[in-house]
């Protein structure tokens, strides 16, 4: 079985306050781009086994959220047994994009198809919780605002953003999102708009890079730019074609489509 797993990015992105348990809440409209995918491959197998290929991601194996979806279901459901895994990266890793979340929920999608296990979306959302706040947002896939840690989902009947163009660039830095986070907290004022991401106010002093990145697609006429959750992509959406921004960004990675 092959799935595609997109990535998303965030139009608006307000940090409300610091759970008790280290979560923060927050509000954020959640966008798929199914434009820019990884791939993953999943069979029923004699022995298990998991391969990565494509874009490098800083982390072991065990820890590949994949991986650690695979284990909990099993955990949950005994009969899921042995499967072959291939894992084909293309959404970059620390980019704010959530490309490990969408690979952890569409691992979730795979194993409820290949066994047979007729769970709802609605129960995958709740099994992949534990993995990122993100995951739930891939099992529904369409635009949503979402509120509490991520995982309280309103899909949006109008879908303001369909068939504008979106321009993806991430210059090569790899933001924690955990930093990212606890300058925020340190902040004693943000200043808000419906439309802002308030992580730029804790990430663009420590990487004016992507402050650059912004006015630039501001430059080339988009009529939005922003940060993607906490980084490191700016996006940028656009009513006509922009032109080919590889060429103003040569050293970023860049995707351009339409939504």
């Amino acid at each position: 079985m092959i799935l595609h797993p997109n990535c998303k990015v965030n139009i608006g992105l307000h940090i409300l306050d610091k759970r008790l348990d280290g979560y923060h809440t927050l509000h954020t409209l959640f966008y798929p781009v199914k434009g820019l995918c990884d791939c993953l491959e999943v069979n029923k197998s004699d022995v298990f086994s998991f391969k990565q290929s494509g874009l490098v991601v800083d982390c072991p194996s065990e820890n590949n959220l994949v991986m650690k979806c695979y284990h909990a279901m099993r955990e949950q459901f005994g009969w899921i047994g042995d499967v072959s895994i291939h894992l084909e990266k293309r959404i970059p890793s620390g980019a704010g994009l959530g490309g490990g979340s969408s690979d952890a929920a569409h691992m979730a999608i795979a194993l409820n198809e290949i066994f047979n296990l007729k769970l709802s979306r609605n129960t995958l959302a709740q099994i992949v919780t534990p993995l990122g706040a993100d995951c739930p947002f891939f099992i529904y896939n369409c635009p949503c605002r979402a509120e509490g840690i991520g995982e309280i989902l309103t899909p949006i009947d109008k879908n303001t953003f369909e068939g504008k163009y979106i321009v993806l660039v991430k210059p090569d830095i790899s933001i924690s999102t955990r930093e990212a986070y606890r300058r925020l907290d340190m902040l004693t004022h943000i200043e808000r708009t419906p439309t802002s991401n308030d992580f730029e106010q804790s990430v663009f002093p420590l990487y004016p890079v992507l402050a650059n990145i912004k006015a630039k697609l501001l430059e080339q006429n988009a009529f939005y730019a922003s940060l993607s959750g906490s980084g490191a992509t700016i996006f940028g959406l656009f009513e006509k074609e922009p032109v080919d921004m590889k060429n103003i960004f040569p050293n970023c990675f860049v995707y351009q489509g339409i939504l």
